[in-house]
C-alpha cells in the first residue's frame, strides 16, 4: 500500500512545483486586469434618453400596425364562424385553409416585427455603445491594463461574483470611462 502512494505522492510534488513556477512567471509578466460596467454608463448617457424615447415610438407604431392585422385576422374568423352552418363543406375547407393562411401570415409579420425591432435598437444603440468602447480604449491603454472585463453579460448576467473594496477601488474603470465621455 505504501509503495503505491509513494509514487503518487512523488508525482504530486512534482506536478505542483511545476505549476508554482508557471504562477510565478504569470506573475512576474505584470498582467493588470480593470472592469467595467457598459450598462451602467449607457443608462448615465444623456443621448440614452432621445434613443429611449426614438425606440419606444417606433417599437409603439410597429405594436399599432400587429394590432391592426390582427383585429382584420380576428374579424374574418368571426365572419367564417357566423357563417360556417350554412356554407358548404368545400366553402368551410376553403375558407380554413385561408384563414390558416393569414393566421400563418400573421405570425410570420410578428417575427418580422421583432426582428425589425432588435435591427432598430441596435441601429439606434449602437453609436452610444461604439463611443463607449472607444472611452474603454483610451482608459485601458492610459492605465496601462492588459484586459478589461465587463461586469455582466449582455443578458444581464454577472460576471464578476465578488471584488474586494480595495481591488474595486484599484480596478474599477467605470468612473474613468464616464469621465472620458464627459459625463
Amino acid at each position: 500500500m505504501i509503495k503505491r502512494i509513494l509514487p503518487v505522492l512523488f508525482i504530486f510534488l512534482l506536478v505542483g512545483g511545476f505549476s508554482n513556477t508557471s504562477f510565478a512567471q504569470v506573475q512576474n509578466d505584470d498582467l493588470t486586469i480593470g472592469y467595467v460596467d457598459p450598462q451602467a454608463i449607457l443608462s448615465k448617457m444623456p443621448e440614452m434618453k432621445a434613443v429611449q424615447q426614438r425606440l419606444q415610438n417606433f417599437m409603439e407604431s410597429k405594436r399599432e400596425e400587429f394590432a391592426s392585422k390582427q383585429e382584420e385576422y380576428q374579424q374574418k374568423v368571426a365572419e367564417y364562424q357566423d357563417k360556417e352552418s350554412v356554407i358548404s363543406e368545400d366553402a368551410k375547407q376553403q375558407e380554413e385553409e385561408r384563414l390558416g393562411q393569414m393566421g400563418a401570415e400573421l405570425q410570420q409579420y410578428q417575427s418580422q416585427l421583432q426582428q425589425e425591432i432588435q435591427q432598430k435598437q441596435q441601429e439606434l444603440v449602437g453609436p452610444l455603445l461604439d463611443q463607449i468602447d472607444s472611452a474603454i480604449n483610451t482608459v485601458a491603454n492610459e492605465r496601462g491594463l492588459s484586459y478589461v472585463l465587463n461586469t455582466t453579460t449582455s443578458n444581464g448576467d454577472v460576471i464578476l461574483l465578488y471584488v474586494s473594496d480595495e481591488a474595486q477601488q484599484q480596478y474599477d474603470i467605470t468612473d474613468e470611462v464616464m469621465d472620458e465621455l464627459d459625463m
